[in-house]
């Protein structure tokens, strides 16, 4: 199947469909940051991407919170559902940082805890994607409050999961689905999430950020991969 070119081809991942419905997957070991301008290719960091999704899909979807993840075929690919990806993410916060206070400087501190997880819709464009007011998904006939409560759920099941962890921030993209209603379209790893222990050390992509080499952040990863599975 990798042989030909793929059918869709991002940053972070190639796709091939398949006659019955699903999909192969390849992770593409990439990461970016806009904020940081940094955007580079970091071996290993795409079977760790996978480790996580792997794992955290079957734990979520005991607790009700769908993912197309279906099956592991190789070190960094799996075979999914396909189900088109919508131009918009959905962003959950638990706590002030990034594109809050970047955006809205003044209102929050750096890593404050909010009373209550905040979620958000961002328009996913290059090179950097915009927030998108619900109203305007509305319109397209987008089921806001369910996108919504989807993601809400989701959090709440890695937030046990992770524990002791603070799940600080996280992304997905969400997808319509005939059996589930809605599912997670979107891999969850620590590419799309902020992750810190008790003493603020990154268990994330924040580590890319601010400069860690490869050798930190795949040890670190596999750290966190061990903690979260009991590996």
């Amino acid at each position: 199947m990798t042989s030909r070119t793929p059918d869709i081809e991002g940053r972070s991942k190639r796709l091939w469909h398949l006659d019955d419905g699903r999909c192969l997957i390849e992770m593409i070991p990439s990461l970016r940051s806009f904020t940081y301008d940094r955007d580079e290719l970091v071996d290993g960091t795409a079977e760790l991407r996978l480790d996580f999704f792997e794992y955290v899909s079957a734990r979520l979807a005991e607790r009700g919170v769908y993912t197309v993840f279906r099956e592991r075929v190789g070190p960094a690919s799996y075979l999914a559902d396909y189900r088109p990806a919508p131009p918009f993410e959905v962003i959950v916060k638990n706590r002030a940082t990034g594109s809050t206070i970047r955006k809205y400087p003044g209102l929050f501190a750096e890593g404050q805890v909010l009373d209550r997880p905040v979620v958000k819709f961002d328009y996913r464009v290059d090179p950097e994607d915009q927030p998108i007011g619900e109203d305007y998904l509305r319109l397209l006939g987008v089921d806001v409050e369910h996108h919504r409560q989807v993601a809400l759920d989701c959090n709440a099941a890695l937030r046990d999961l992770l524990a002791p962890l603070d799940l600080w921030d996280f992304c997905l993209v969400i997808a319509p689905d005939d059996r589930h209603g809605l599912v997670v379209n979107s891999e969850i790893s620590p590419d799309c999430m902020r992750l810190k222990s008790a003493d603020g050390r990154p268990y994330d992509k924040d580590m890319f950020r601010q400069g860690a080499g490869r050798e930190d952040i795949l040890a670190r990863w596999a750290e966190l991969i061990a903690m979260v599975s009991g590996g």
